[in-house]
């Protein structure tokens, strides 16, 4: 049985090569849906708005983006594999392969968090880390 929509505060950092790091912070839903989680949010860039999907397991993760990035990022452990970023001026292959991953959820709170080479039309690699947590709003 899945749970119902839960509304959610969401903290996305990623850090590029230990060196970059990007934090946001938004407000979005959690749910599951068969052997799967989703967390759901907007946000604003200068290019316009973008709506993201992360489908977390424990052994496989995507994220989705729709809107003004498109972005399809698929994650498995120890597996090479393709994905595309597309922005106004063309679409790029991507290619991810992840070293760690983690997925929890207990108590009204999560934390996803991938450590992953990522490279795109076959350029060098960068090693990205991303880690989301997430607490269910108080109502």
């Amino acid at each position: 049985m899945s749970i119902p929509e839960l509304p959610v505060k969401i903290n996305v950092k990623t850090t590029i090569d230990q060196d970059e790091t990007f934090e946001l912070l938004v407000f979005g839903t959690y749910f599951e849906k068969g052997n799967a989680a989703y967390l759901r949010y907007e946000e604003v860039m200068e290019e316009g708005s973008v709506r993201t999907i992360v489908k977390m397991g424990i052994d496989a993760a995507l994220i989705l983006r729709g809107g003004a990035v498109k972005m399809r990022l698929p994650f498995e452990v120890n597996r090479r594999l393709n994905g595309s970023y597309e922005m106004p001026f063309g679409q790029f292959a991507t290619e991810t392969m992840v070293k760690k991953m983690d997925y929890s959820y207990e108590n009204g709170k999560g934390s996803f968090s991938v450590l992953y080479d990522f490279s795109m039309e076959g350029a060098a690699k960068n090693t990205y880390e991303l880690e989301i947590v997430f607490q269910e709003e108080n109502k």
